[in-house]
This record gives C-alpha cells, sequence and structure tokens, in this order.
C-alpha cells in the first residue's frame, strides 16, 4: 500500500503578497482602460460622442454600429481581411512545417547556414523601397495575390523558429519506423508527423492569424485600391471622414477589434500550451 500523500502547507499570506498581488491587479485593469473607453464612447449619441471621455452616455444609441456598417464599408474590409489572413496563415503554417522538419531532420552544415538564413528575417527589417519595386517587377502590386504573398514571406521566419523546436522533441525512431513499413517522404510527413505537430501548429496558427488581421503598413503601401483593403484600413479611411464623430469610430474600432480578442480568448490555452511544449530545443 502506498503511504497517503501529505497535505500541502499553504504559504502565510503577508502584507508583501497582498501588495504585489494588488499591484499586478492594478497594471492589468490599466490594460483594459483603452477597450472600456471605446466602449463607452462607441455607444453614446452624436452630441455626446464629439469628445472621447468616460463621462456615462445620456442616451444609449446602438444604431451608430449600423451607420459604421454602412458607412464604412466594413462589409467588404471584413472579407478581405478574412480571406487575406485565412489563406496567409494556412499556407505559412504549412510551407514552415515542412521547412522545419528538414531544417530538424538533416542537420548538414547546408541546412544549419540556410536555417539561420531563414530565422534571421525575425530582427532584420523591412526595406520597403527594394520590396516595391520587386512587387512591381512581378505585377504583384495592388493585388490580393501580392499581399497574401508578402504576409506569407514576413511570417515564415518566425514560424519557421516557432515550429523548429517543437519538430526536435518527436523522436527520429518514428520516422525510421515508417521508412521501414514502406512509408514514402510525403506520406511520412502528412500522416505520422504532421499530426503530432497539432499543438504547436494551432500556436503558429492563431498567432499568424492576428498579426496578419493587425497588418496596417504593407496593404496601405501595397493596396492602391480602396475595394481590396482590409478592416483596418477601412478604420482608416472612416476616420479620415468622420474624425469629429467619435462615437462612429469608437464603433468602428470595437467591429474591427472584436473578432481578434474573440479569437485570442477562445484560443488562449492553445497559445500558451504550445509556446511551452514547443520550447526551443538543440
Amino acid at each position: 500500500m502506498t503511504a497517503p500523500a501529505l497535505p500541502r502547507r499553504r504559504r502565510p499570506i503577508t502584507g508583501w503578497t497582498v501588495a504585489k498581488n494588488v499591484f499586478a491587479w492594478l497594471l492589468s485593469a490599466s490594460m483594459l482602460v483603452p477597450l472600456l473607453l471605446i466602449i463607452v464612447t462607441s455607444f453614446k449619441s452624436d452630441r455626446d460622442g464629439q469628445t472621447m471621455s468616460f463621462a456615462w452616455p445620456q442616451e444609449w444609441n446602438p444604431a451608430n454600429f449600423v451607420t459604421v456598417i454602412q458607412k464604412g464599408k466594413l462589409g467588404a474590409g471584413f472579407l478581405n481581411s478574412l480571406l487575406y489572413s485565412s489563406v496567409g496563415t494556412v499556407v505559412t503554417v504549412l510551407l514552415a512545417a515542412m521547412a522545419a522538419y528538414v531544417f530538424s531532420r538533416r542537420r548538414s552544415r547546408g541546412n544549419q547556414i540556410l536555417y539561420l538564413v531563414v530565422v534571421m528575417g525575425i530582427v532584420l527589417p523591412i526595406n520597403y523601397v527594394a520590396l516595391m519595386k520587386v512587387m512591381q517587377l512581378f505585377a504583384l502590386n495592388n493585388s490580393r495575390i501580392g499581399i497574401i504573398a508578402l504576409y506569407i514571406a514576413v511570417n515564415i521566419p518566425f514560424t519557421v523558429f516557432l515550429i523548429y523546436g517543437f519538430v526536435a522533441r518527436i523522436p527520429v525512431e518514428l520516422d525510421e519506423a515508417a521508412v521501414i513499413d514502406g512509408c514514402g517522404p510525403i506520406r511520412l510527413f502528412f500522416l505520422i508527423i504532421l499530426p503530432l505537430m497539432r499543438p504547436v501548429l494551432i500556436t503558429a496558427a492563431v498567432l499568424g492569424f492576428l498579426g496578419m488581421w493587425n497588418e496596417f503598413i504593407m496593404p496601405l503601401y501595397f493596396l492602391d485600391s480602396t475595394a481590396k483593403w482590409p478592416m483596418n484600413l477601412a478604420v482608416y479611411n472612416f476616420f479620415g471622414r468622420f474624425e469629429s464623430k467619435w462615437n462612429l469610430v469608437s464603433a468602428d474600432v470595437l467591429l474591427t477589434a472584436a473578432p481578434v480578442i474573440v479569437l485570442y480568448l477562445v484560443c488562449q490555452k492553445y497559445i500558451v500550451g504550445g509556446q511551452t511544449v514547443g520550447a526551443v530545443k538543440g
């Protein structure tokens, strides 16, 4: 018979512990102040919404959201953002998973150098002048395919870096057993390895989707047509027309931020778990 587990001793609550917890709560609450300000202002009338303040709305006006959707072209912007972020995320995660698997399994000198070159893209700045010339050369400027390709190129370095550490934890014996059973390279990766990457793939997909959804500079530089602008640029355009009506601007910002806030809250456990399990190794 095993001995019963001894009960854990509770640490005594001291004044220092209480002070640290209160400080942490206040610091966390301060992060919600801008969001609270936007929520309160978005329900104000045109008269009350001429300035942004924490003053409670004298009359609640949910019609602001209808006005924003109609005049701000948020429907088209939402579809564009969804297209760019979804396609970019799927392609980025798939390419990065394949690259990370090869870099992790075949650690030749050439592959190690190539891995370092790819990962350096995390810290190297983007030269927008040269990038504009490349986009014009391949006739990708002001096109949906072009902006998706840019999103993929920018996000691949970090995604490869994230997945690489996770793949190193998968035993090589699985590969050898699959090869002995007659499994080819493509079947080995998609049927054996890829399902085992599920935690880190979800993490990479969520982080990539959030980054692409919030991207502002690239669509502004490389999309001339407002009909192809994503949702956050629709906010930029809307603010230029209604800069004196903060209630409408706040409603526009809230509608734009709502999808990514909901996605982050739903997938938060996958993000934390995937980053912990996929800690960099080797």
